[in-house]
């Protein structure tokens, strides 16, 4: 698995707006919807395009055309839907598709609750997108159900990762033989005993939609 910090000074700016405490939802879900589309610009590097000709206003030249099957996003929800638009923006002709997965508070490993993705995914380049990085377990589950279903590209993008949620990705995917990238705007120190990023943002759920009572 391939890491990328996403090392530029919007990125950093935006980061810091989204740790503070102070910042309400409505600048928060704002902030990561700009967020997500400059990490989108780098995740995407390596979208699969082919060769077409263009007729200009003044002649003909070549140019490029996203391949077919068209790419495939996939927010694991809830947290994950806060970084659609963001990523849409980006790439506006891309298939959505959903899962979801939460994280068992007490044994901290992830169960599949809803899905809604294609039975056959040969051929395509799939993006999971996913606020926060902690243990790993709910990003990693993912991966897995997209290679299963023949994903054979996979690009994960997150606000921020967890030394631990890394290395635990990496012993998930590493053995699967499918190309997978990381794409990150930072990495935190480590997690807490609760599970949480440390310094981290919070609940990334909670504070772009409120707490569900």
């Amino acid at each position: 698995m391939e890491l990328r910090i996403i090392d530029h000074p919007l990125v950093s700016h935006k980061v810091t707006l989204l740790r503070d405490v102070n910042t309400p939802s409505t600048i928060f879900r704002e902030l990561v919807g700009e967020l997500v589309t400059l990490l989108a610009y780098e995740a995407t590097r390596e979208v699969r395009v082919t060769n077409i000709e263009v007729q200009t206003p003044i002649t003909k030249t070549s140019g490029v055309s996203m391949l077919k099957p068209c790419p495939l996003v996939v927010p694991i929800l809830r947290a994950g839907l806060g970084m659609l638009e963001g990523m849409m923006r980006l790439m506006p002709t891309a298939e959505v598709g959903f899962v979801g997965m939460v994280r068992d508070e007490t044994t901290l490993q992830p169960f599949t609750y809803a899905e809604r993705l294609p039975k056959d995914l040969s051929g395509r380049q799939c993006y999971v997108l996913d606020p926060m990085l902690a243990t790993g377990g709910s990003l990693g589950g993912t991966v897995k159900f997209l290679v299963d279903r023949g994903a054979d590209h996979i690009t994960a993008i997150c606000l921020m990762a967890a030394p631990e949620g890394v290395a635990h990705m990496r012993e998930l995917v590493d053995p699967i033989g499918v190309p997978c990238t990381l794409v990150c705007a930072a990495l935190d120190e480590r997690l807490n005993e609760n599970g949480y990023i440390v310094p981290g943002l919070g609940d990334a759920g909670d504070r772009l939609y409120g707490l569900a009572q």
